[in-house]
């Protein structure tokens, strides 16, 4: 039989529901007032913020589901958001193999340059960065996004993708050599189908980052044919500032392909970052 828990336990696991607690309700309750807050108008948001709505208003989330430009919108950050996390998953994993797997003068050095990257905010580089795209003709070009959201986010993603490889067993590889796989031939067939979780992990990081990330497609995009989600929350605010239901609707429909994408790959994520932890 196990001994009932002491005042001191109780009384510190009391703290620690209180505080999920807490902590949950910060997260909700925004959600919450966003979802509902889009099918009420502003008089119903004046007087009633987080109750149901009475009568619905369903017409905030239709004329924006009916809107050409929110299409468009959702398909260049599908677009820029795809292209930037297939870039930084292929390049980050064939570094982070190189280093997790090969020994080599420098080694160490070379990851402590990646890992001082982390520290290196992105909004320190955003003038230099825009000198050099204008530089290389990449404005109102959508590489002029993918290329550098890629290059900030390989520190993070090798790093993470390094500790979960140096977990392999290197029976694993031995194995693999004696079957006759180069190291190539290893990675390829052997390496990535065993870091399923935490390719999935990285994935979502730069998935979300970039669907996210307003500043640099601020910067570059001066058409507005090439604007993201983020851009076009700011444009539909702007529009309609004095329309607080149908911006939340917008604000809504704009949160929900990477929060879907994050739900699907949910399981996949944790394990992926346990794996790293324990590596």
């Amino acid at each position: 039989m196990t001994s009932p828990a002491n005042p001191a336990q109780r009384a510190r696991r009391l703290v620690l529901h209180l505080v999920c607690i807490v902590v949950g309700a910060l997260i909700v309750v925004p959600v919450w007032f966003g979802v509902i807050g889009g099918f009420k108008d502003n008089g119903q948001l004046s007087t009633n913020p987080l109750g149901l709505p009475d009568p619905w208003v369903p017409g905030n989330y239709v004329e924006i589901f009916t809107a050409e430009v929110f299409w468009r919108n959702v398909g260049n950050s599908v677009l820029i958001a795809v292209a930037s996390t297939f870039v930084v998953v292929a390049a980050a994993a064939m570094a982070a193999y190189v280093f997790a797997r090969f020994a080599f003068r420098g080694r160490e050095f070379l990851v402590t340059i990646f890992a001082i990257g982390l520290m290196f905010p992105f909004a320190v580089a955003i003038l230099p960065l825009f000198i050099l795209l204008r530089g290389m003709g990449l404005l109102d070009n959508p590489l002029g996004v993918i290329l550098p959201q890629a290059a900030f986010g390989l520190p993070i993603t090798i790093i993470i993708l390094r500790q979960f490889f140096r977990t392999i067993p290197g029976e694993v590889e031995e194995a693999a050599t004696l079957d006759g796989c180069g190291p190539f031939g290893f990675f390829w067939r052997v390496l990535l189908p065993m870091a399923r979780p935490a390719l999935a992990t990285v994935s979502v990081l730069a998935l979300v980052s970039s669907w996210n990330n307003f500043m640099l497609p601020l910067v570059v995009f001066t058409d507005q044919s090439w604007w993201t989600l983020p851009l076009g929350v700011q444009a539909f605010q702007g529009q309609y500032s004095d329309d607080t239901a149908k911006v939340l609707a917008y604000v809504v429909l704009s949160m929900i392909p990477a929060l879907g994408f994050y739900a699907i790959a949910e399981r996949q994520l944790i394990g992926g970052l346990s794996g790293s932890v324990k590596g």
